[in-house]
């Protein structure tokens, strides 16, 4: 069951994949389905249920969520991006995890989760 305001948890996924196969494909269409405002960036240009994939950063205001699929060493060029966006949350996904990273969250008054965000939307923590 979508939740009733499931367009106020805007996601970018960072490390989107055009590939059906992958996590970040997964996540897209999963929030989608979740009635979720997605946005999307990653290494190659495609759609994936409508929402575009971009190769570039993008400009976005009264973003909720970034969504990590990208190892803590790709990470790196998207530092200051991140918290630039001014998110209110960061999920780190299996594979995502960046001491680093947290350290800016922290700074900046981001949460952070590390988590799976295709379980959080299946068990309903996505919306917490």
């Amino acid at each position: 069951m979508v939740p009733e305001n499931a367009e106020t948890f805007s996601t970018l996924v960072l490390g989107a994949s055009c590939k059906p196969d992958r996590f970040s494909y997964l996540a897209i269409k999963n929030l989608v389905k979740n009635g979720v405002r997605v946005y999307a960036i990653g290494s190659r240009p495609c759609f994936v249920d409508g929402i575009q994939v971009y190769v570039e950063k993008i400009d976005i205001s009264n973003l909720h969520t970034v969504t990590l699929y990208l190892n803590n060493q790709n990470q790196i060029a998207f530092y200051d991006y991140i918290i630039g966006l001014k998110p209110k949350r960061i999920i780190f996904n299996p594979g995502s995890e960046n001491p680093d990273m947290v350290r800016l969250a922290r700074e900046n008054g981001i949460s952070y989760v590390f988590g799976c965000t295709l379980v959080m939307l299946n068990d309903g923590s996505f919306f917490v």
